[in-house]
C-alpha cells in the first residue's frame, strides 16, 4: 500500500519544527520557530492549540513525570514552562540553562537521547532566511543533572538529532555541511566522538538542506522535521514552513502539519526530558 498524506492542521506556519510525540498522552508538539509559539495537536480529537512565547522557540519536549511542564527554548536559554496545552499563555517556572552569553546566537534543534539527557544545538543568529545564519558560530551542546557540556563547535546550522543505542551511535546534522554524520557515543557519560559523514546529499543528486531527523525500529534515518506517532508509532507527523529561501516559491500547503500513513515500518519513541 502506497503511503498517503493528510492535511491535519491547515495553518501556515512560518517555521514549522521540532515535532515531539509524547508516547504517554497520545498528543503531538511541535513550534513555530519564527511565528514565536508552542503548539499542541492531539489526533484523538482534532484539537489544535497553541501559546505565543514573544521570542524565538525551537524545541519543546515534556518533562518527566510531569504531564503540564515541559522544557523548550527561548532564544539561548532552556526554560521550564508551565502550560495546560489548552490556554494561549504559559507561565515560565525558571530559566534552567543559558549558553553563549553576550551573543546574538539562538537555540536551534533539540532532542532527548534515551537516558532523557537533552542534547540541543545553537546558531548564530534567529533563522530569518537561510542566507542570514552566519557560518561557523553554533556548538552542539548537552545538558543533565544542571551541567552544560559543549560537544562540537564551529557549526552552521545545527539540527537533527537521532541516536541508535544498540550501535552505540549518535546521528547528527550540520545543514550548513550537507552532509548526515555519525559520531560513536556513550550515553553512560554522555558523550560522543570520532565524528564522520556517513550520507552526503549532493553526492545523491539531492537539492536543499537536512533538517531534522527521526530514527526507525530498523535504525534507518528519516532526514526532514519529521516524528514518529500515532497508538503504534507507525505513523509520520512532519511540520513545514515558509522561510524565506532563493529561488523558491511558496504555495498555499506550505506551512501546514501533515500525517503520513501506510509507511510500513515503525518508529523509535520520542523521551521526555529527565530533570
Amino acid at each position: 500500500m502506497a503511503p498517503t498524506v493528510e492535511k491535519v492542521i491547515d495553518e501556515n506556519l512560518e517555521l514549522g519544527e521540532a515535532p515531539h510525540w509524547d508516547v504517554e498522552t497520545q498528543t503531538l508538539y511541535f513550534v513555530d520557530i519564527n511565528g514565536h509559539s508552542i503548539h499542541k495537536y492531539v489526533p484523538a480529537t482534532k484539537k489544535h492549540t497553541q501559546a505565543h512565547i514573544g521570542s524565538n522557540v525551537s524545541f519543546i519536549i515534556p518533562v518527566e513525570g510531569r504531564n503540564d511542564q515541559l522544557v523548550i527554548s527561548i532564544g539561548r536559554e532552556v526554560a521550564l514552562i508551565s502550560w495546560d496545552g489548552e490556554s494561549d499563555k504559559v507561565s515560565i517556572v525558571k530559566t534552567l540553562y543559558e549558553v553563549d552569553k553576550g551573543t546574538g546566537h539562538v537555540f536551534n534543534d533539540g532532542k532527548c537521547d534515551p537516558s532523557g539527557r537533552l542534547w540541543a544545538g545553537t546558531i548564530g543568529a534567529p533563522p530569518v532566511s537561510l542566507e542570514s545564519i552566519p557560518h561557523g558560530k553554533g556548538t552542539l551542546y548537552s545538558f543533565s543533572n544542571g551541567k552544560v557540556t559543549s560537544h562540537v563547535s564551529g557549526l552552521g546550522i545545527s539540527n537533527g538529532i537521532a541516536v541508535n543505542i544498540e550501535l552505540k551511535t549518535f546521528y547528527y546534522i550540520d545543514s550548513r555541511k550537507g552532509t548526515v554524520d555519525e559520531y560513536d557515543f556513550d550515553i553512560v557519560e554522555g558523550t560522543i566522538s570520532n565524528g564522520r559523514p556517513i550520507f552526503t546529499l549532493e553526492k545523491h543528486d539531492l537539492g536543499g538542506v537536512g533538517d531534522g531527523m527521526a530514527i526507525d525500529v530498523d535504525g534507518n534515518l528519516w532526514v526532514t522535521s519529521v516524528a514518529f506517532g500515532g497508538p503504534n508509532l507507525d505513523e509520520l507527523y512532519v511540520t513545514t514552513g515558509r522561510i524565506p529561501i532563493e529561488n523558491v516559491t511558496f504555495t498555499p500547503h506550505d506551512g501546514a502539519t501533515y500525517r503520513v500513513t501506510g509507511i510500513n515500518t515503525k518508529g523509535l519513541p520520542g523521551v521526555r526530558v529527565k530533570l
